[in-house]
């Protein structure tokens, strides 16, 4: 039997990334956790339009994509808890560019992306942003054999249900693959 929930979306685990971009010429990086792909080399996000760093994705048509480990969870939920317009959510983490120049990233995320701001598409209370993945930067420590292992990197994983994070399993099947047992 099942049990109806109304109009709630249960697309959850979601990964959190931090979002970087430069707001009136400083870095600024923003906890979202409503990031998708849109196809292999471009990414959305959906930002509540109070966030300080709507502004700076606008302005410069940047913006970074930074995946933390579950090692800075409390860095990460902080910069989901304050506005760059009160704090200087930057100090707490080394920041880096890259060929775009106006996309800050961090040092201590073993995953950065560099994106070009591609369109807005405007909700009533969020932007949706949609970018265009420049260029990829990733710490050599969690590659095997030159591809990024999920394992290594540990993403914080949300869910909103009950506002906590979780980390991610063991992979247990090898996708495009373990269906193929069915096609007898």
């Amino acid at each position: 039997m099942k049990t109806e929930l109304g109009a709630k979306n249960c697309l959850y685990p979601m990964p959190t990334v931090l979002v970087g971009a430069l707001v009136n010429g400083k870095p600024n990086y923003v906890t979202i956790a409503h990031v998708g792909i849109m196809d292999l080399e471009s990414v959305s996000l959906g930002m509540n339009k109070r966030h300080y760093t709507n502004q700076g994705i606008k302005a410069n048509k940047t913006f970074s994509v930074n995946i933390p480990s579950a090692a800075l969870v409390k860095q990460t939920d902080y910069c989901g808890l304050v506005s760059g317009k009160t704090a200087a959510k930057a100090d707490i983490f080394k920041t880096f560019y890259g060929k775009l120049k106006t996309a800050p990233m961090i040092e201590q995320c073993s995953i950065n992306m560099e994106c070009e701001l591609v369109k807005t598409v405007d909700f009533p209370n969020h932007d949706v942003f949609i970018g265009k993945i420049t260029n990829t930067y990733c710490d050599e420590a969690i590659l095997t054999e030159g591809e990024v292992d999920f394992e290594k990197v540990q993403p914080i994983l949300f869910v909103m249900n009950n506002q906590s994070y979780y980390g991610l399993g063991k992979k247990f099947a090898k996708a495009w693959s373990v269906g193929k047992e069915l096609n007898k």
